[in-house]
């Protein structure tokens, strides 16, 4: 009896560790399972994108086009798209230019450059910091480009503009300028000619004429501004996105600023201008990818006292 009782100790002990090894093997099957390996690809991907300061600014470089595009040459462009609460015009310029540029085999970085202080909005300022950001990361020519204008004609070029700087928003071609000498909306240049000109000046607070001053810096640099040809759209060319009535453009003059606003800066631009990176962070929107660098300008209250708004 007890002979046979060992014996049924021992079957049963047995049946109980093989099953224990089955249930075992089992479960290091379903972890290596692709829905387990899913999960553990998504918690690494999910910590690409977050905030980070100013010391890790360098390892941030946007991805551009991780999608397989063959692109026609080796220079890459930086969409430079100066930035103060748009969000609503910023979700649709992200995937419509990533597209866009994709189409055209254009090599890119869309680069959000986002003024968070509290002095008036600096367009220009924030251009030649995102000028300068952009370098450091590969690219050798830039399209200074409005957040709240989207080319939809597909022969608009933006390609490596070596002849000189190329006025993709042409006066005949944008749907409110019309003037002989605007170059604003989307102009691209080679990073050659952009250092060439210092930049832009950075004394423009508040809304428009950074774009005439920076014509005449081209002008008396001897570079000719070419247009598009051929393009038979009108102003049905591109899509303005801009609501003049939920934000209100800062065209008001405080102190000297009209007479200062007026003339050539001589002293201004790439080569000076005074900031602060206070994050920077990659991100997707619409599976198009982007850099956002938040971004204090400082203001030298002596020569532009009309940074501020008056209290």
């Amino acid at each position: 009896r007890m002979t046979r009782k060992y014996l049924l100790v021992v079957c049963l002990a047995t049946s109980l560790l093989g099953l224990t090894f089955w249930m075992a093997v089992m479960l290091n099957e379903d972890c290596s399972r692709p829905l387990c390996s899913e999960n553990v690809q998504i918690s690494r991907t999910s910590n690409e994108h977050v905030m980070t300061d100013a010391t890790e600014a360098k390892r941030l470089t946007p991805r551009a086009n991780p999608g397989g595009v063959r692109y026609k040459d080796g220079h890459q462009l930086a969409v430079l798209v100066p930035y103060r609460d748009r969000f609503e015009e910023l979700l649709e310029f992200v995937p419509h230019m990533h597209k866009y540029l994709d189409a055209q085999r254009v090599r890119h970085q869309i680069w959000i450059i986002n003024q968070v202080d509290h002095h008036r909005f600096n367009r220009a300022a924030l251009i030649n910091v995102g000028f300068l950001l952009s370098k450091a990361r590969g690219c050798d020519y830039v399209a200074m480009h409005d957040v709240d204008l989207l080319p939809l004609n597909p022969h608009l070029s933006y390609s490596y503009p070596s002849r000189g700087p190329f006025h993709v928003a042409a006066p005949e071609l944008h749907p409110r300028y019309h003037y002989a000498t605007f170059v604003g909306g989307i102009l691209l240049l080679t990073g050659t000619h952009f250092e060439k000109l210092n930049g832009l000046s950075n004394i423009f607070w508040g809304w428009g004429r950074e774009d005439d001053e920076f014509y005449l810096r081209m002008k008396e640099a001897g570079l000719k501004v070419e247009r598009p040809v051929g393009i038979t759209t009108g102003q049905n060319t591109f899509k303005h996105i801009h609501d003049s009535k939920k934000r209100k453009r800062d065209y008001a003059s405080y102190y000297n600023q009209r007479k200062v606003s007026r003339t050539r800066d001589y002293e201004t631009g790439l080569r000076n201008v005074q900031y602060e990176i206070v994050k920077m962070v990659n991100m997707t929107i619409s599976a198009a990818p982007c850099v956002i660098v938040n971004v204090k300008l400082a203001c030298d209250k002596t020569r532009t006292p009309f940074c501020d708004v008056p209290s």
